[in-house]
């Protein structure tokens, strides 16, 4: 049995406020399994992109511990979690966050640039992973020029140049319309599944959550498995 990708162990989080303290996570358990699929569901406010922001290292817990194959993740420095985020974990929120000024390819490309690979390598990678999103006659278009759907499988594009072992995903269909909504959802299922890439999805979108492999939901700072 393969080593899991992730173990959570009493993991919590909270934020100073004003005049108090808001704890955001309790204490969350949970283990990912390598290329398992799993939505994370729950009330506006419940923790779930926090919780998502502790797996992707962009955040590190209160109190509690995040392993990533082995690895403490609050422990590393901040410059091994910048690693460890440009080049094993992919991510995919509601906005695709795709820069203007550059072509689609070129945004693609950038993981790779600030990795420090070549420009002729990275937008190598790029053509590849617009291929991988059915994007690769769009390669060459400004990024404006692009449909919202379009725009985010571009973004999804960028999330697995590096070919990552995880890909979170916050809201990914969350500014799209229903139909745009369900490719994108389809497209996330199926990079899962050809790339054997583990799939964490946080999501209001119960059509989305209903195909990934695993349902948890977060309800007052804790983590429920649901059926």
């Amino acid at each position: 049995m393969s080593e899991p990708l992730y173990v959570v162990r009493g993991a919590g989080k909270e934020f100073a406020a004003p005049g108090e303290t808001l704890t955001v996570l309790k204490h969350v358990d949970l283990t990912i399994g390598v290329g398992e699929s799993l939505a994370i569901i729950g009330a506006s406010g419940s923790g779930k992109t926090t919780l998502l922001h502790l797996l992707g290292s962009l955040d590190t817990p209160s109190w509690g511990t995040v392993t990533f194959e082995g690895r403490k993740v609050s422990e590393m420095d901040g410059a091994s979690r910048a690693r460890l985020r440009n080049r094993e974990i992919g991510f995919v929120f509601q906005l695709h966050h795709l820069l203007p000024e550059f072509s689609t390819v070129e945004n693609v490309a950038l993981p790779g640039l600030i990795g420090g690979m070549s420009r002729a390598e990275a937008l190598k990678l790029a053509r590849e992973a617009l291929g991988h999103v059915g994007l690769c006659e769009r390669a060459e278009h400004v990024v404006t020029t692009l449909s919202g759907g379009e725009r985010q499988r571009a973004a999804i594009a960028r999330a697995i140049l590096m070919k990552p072992k995880v890909l979170l995903a916050d809201e990914p269909t969350g500014s799209l319309d229903e139909q745009t909504g369900r490719k994108v959802a389809e497209l996330l299922i199926r990079l899962n599944r050809e790339l054997s890439m583990t799939l964490v999805v946080v999501t209001h979108n119960q059509e989305l959550a209903k195909l990934m492999g695993r349902r948890l939901e977060l309800h007052a700072g804790e983590l429920y498995e649901r059926a």
